[in-house]
């Protein structure tokens, strides 16, 4: 299906393992809320221009975070569907409080992915 991974259960601790930098996960959150921020305030104003920021701003920090913080390349570039998917995931997470358990959870199978 996508590579490697047949499924967005195989393809998860892979996407954490690229998101072990706290700051690059943060830029992610901040991000997606703006992607967010922007699709609803272009649909509330009928500004369709929003719509074409949205990406350019969730992208923008993400990738930021993969560059210079987490020195690697977002996991978007050979898996953007479950890489998409998988940001919806962790975005949810980090605002229920949830990702450092998550982590803990998931850590036998990061290290898969991990440099050693």
């Amino acid at each position: 299906m996508n590579g490697q991974f047949s499924t967005f259960d195989e393809f998860w601790p892979f996407y954490l393992s690229q998101h072990q930098n706290r700051t690059n996960r943060r830029l992610h959150f901040i991000g997606t809320t703006l992607a967010l921020a922007l699709i609803s305030v272009g649909f509330l104003a009928r500004r369709p221009i929003l719509f074409l920021a949205a990406p350019v701003a969730g992208y923008g920090f993400a990738w930021v975070g993969h560059f210079f913080f987490e020195n690697n390349r977002p996991a978007t570039f050979q898996f953007p569907l479950m890489s998409l998917r998988a940001d919806f995931r962790m975005y949810h997470l980090i605002w229920m409080g949830e990702l450092d358990a998550e982590l803990l959870l998931q850590m036998k199978r990061i290290r898969r992915y991990l440099k050693v």
